[in-house]
C-alpha cells in the first residue's frame, strides 16, 4: 500500500491549530482513518505564545484518565516542541488536545496515512 502524506484532519489548511478547550473532551486535533486495515502515523508539534510555561493534554483516542492522556509541559514562548513522534492510530479514534490556558497553545504537524 502507498503511504501519502497530508494535513491533521482538525486543521484548515493546513493552518495551526488553536487549543482552546481547557478540559476534556479537547479541541478536535485528528480523527483517524476508518477501519482496520490500515494506520494513520500522526506526527504533532505545539508552540506556546504565553509568557508561562503550560501544560498540554493529547487525549489519545479517548478521553479517560490515564489511558488516553499524553501530558507534557510546553515551555513559555516556545517554538515547535515535539508532542507526538508518529505514533500510530485507526478505526476512526479521535485525538483531542486541551491546555491548562486557552487560546495560547497551537499545534501543526501531519499524518502518514496507509500505514499497515
Amino acid at each position: 500500500m502507498a503511504l501519502s502524506k497530508t494535513k491533521l484532519s482538525g486543521a484548515t489548511n493546513g493552518k495551526q491549530i488553536k487549543v482552546a478547550a481547557t478540559a476534556t473532551a479537547g479541541t478536535l486535533i485528528h480523527t483517524a482513518v476508518t477501519g482496520t486495515a490500515s494506520w494513520d502515523e500522526v506526527w504533532i508539534w505545539a508552540v506556546n505564545s504565553s509568557a508561562s510555561d503550560v501544560k498540554l493534554t493529547i487525549e489519545w483516542g479517548e478521553v479517560t484518565a490515564p489511558d488516553g492522556h499524553i501530558e507534557l509541559t510546553i515551555p513559555a514562548e516556545a517554538g515547535y516542541v515535539p508532542v507526538i513522534p508518529g505514533l500510530l492510530i485507526q478505526n476512526a479514534l479521535v485525538v483531542r488536545a486541551f491546555a491548562a490556558s486557552a487560546n495560547v497553545l497551537m499545534v501543526n504537524g501531519f499524518i502518514m496515512s496507509g500505514v499497515t
